[in-house]
């Protein structure tokens, strides 16, 4: 009987070591496959994150609202949105970012971002805001809506364990909404616009250590067309501690930054606003 075990163990042990040896070959040509290489879990590596931050920005916003049916060379009141206006000067909000890795060298960043701020203030002049006169004295309240969806795809040409650089093509999908209005006269002005911005991305990252890692990124364009200019900036820098293969948090700073004019349309006039601060966030990755 043991004889018998004996022999059924070789012949069942018999099928199991080329296969055991076909896994460190080529299947194809029975080449010696190169040695697994090991990934140290980096943001280098990662084929997914999503992001989820707590931002403090300080903002500063300022904007004239041309009447709509003005005689040539009459515009709005320019007005600072914190100091005229009675905006609060500071947002303390979460907002949430998404990678996916598509190749080696290639990936797709998605982006959301609102700032909706309203304040009141007693005029201390007279503002042309749109097609409303508010008068000094009055006690104003607005509203200033920002929306900011971005999608960045980047190809990396420089990529290794320890540097990743890429760029490519970043589009951000921008809509401002403003409300200025006087109750006490039953006056109100609401104005909105929306537009797509296409911007040249630049992504870096460094991965100090094992477990520290640095990011940096920016997109920037300037535009000239008919009745428009402008420009827009957007830029993030971080240092993040690796927990775990799958967990990181970290600081970084942010800030956006652009610079419009437009002649006609359903918001003309000029808006520029600043929005700069640190974040703290934790990051999911694998």
């Amino acid at each position: 009987m043991r004889n018998w075990l004996a022999v059924a163990a070789v012949i069942l042990g018999v099928p199991t070591a080329p296969a055991l040896a076909d896994r460190d070959h080529d299947p194809n040509s029975g080449a010696p496959l190169p040695p697994h290489r090991h990934e140290t879990p980096s943001p280098i590596t990662d084929h997914f994150y999503i992001r989820g931050s707590f931002y403090d920005p300080q903002v500063r916003t300022n904007l004239r609202v041309d009447p709509s049916r003005a005689v040539p060379g009459m515009t709005g009141t320019p007005v600072n949105g914190e100091n005229n206006l009675g905006l609060p000067n500071r947002l303390r909000q979460g907002r949430v970012e998404f990678m996916f890795r598509l190749r080696e060298r290639s990936k797709v960043r998605v982006d959301y971002f609102e700032a909706d701020r309203s304040g009141s203030r007693l005029l201390a002049n007279d503002v042309v805001f749109g097609n409303q006169t508010f008068a000094a004295g009055q006690r104003t309240h607005t509203s200033l809506d920002w929306r900011q969806f971005d999608i960045t795809y980047t190809y990396s040409p420089v990529r290794n364990d320890r540097f990743e650089l890429g760029t490519g093509l970043a589009i951000y999908f921008l809509q401002v909404d403003a409300i200025g209005q006087v109750p006490a006269q039953n006056q109100r002005q609401e104005v909105t616009a929306a537009t797509p911005f296409p911007a040249l991305p630049l992504d870096l990252t460094w991965r100090i250590s094992s477990r520290w890692a640095a990011t940096v990124r920016g997109a920037y364009l300037q535009a000239k067309l008919s009745g428009f200019r402008g420009w827009y900036a957007d830029s993030h820098e971080d240092i993040q501690y690796r927990w775990n293969p799958n967990f990181a948090i970290g600081l970084g700073y942010s800030a956006i930054r652009t610079s419009l004019t437009r002649r006609g349309g359903s918001f003309p006039g000029a808006f520029a606003m600043s929005i700069s601060g640190p974040e703290a966030f934790v990051r999911f990755s694998f």
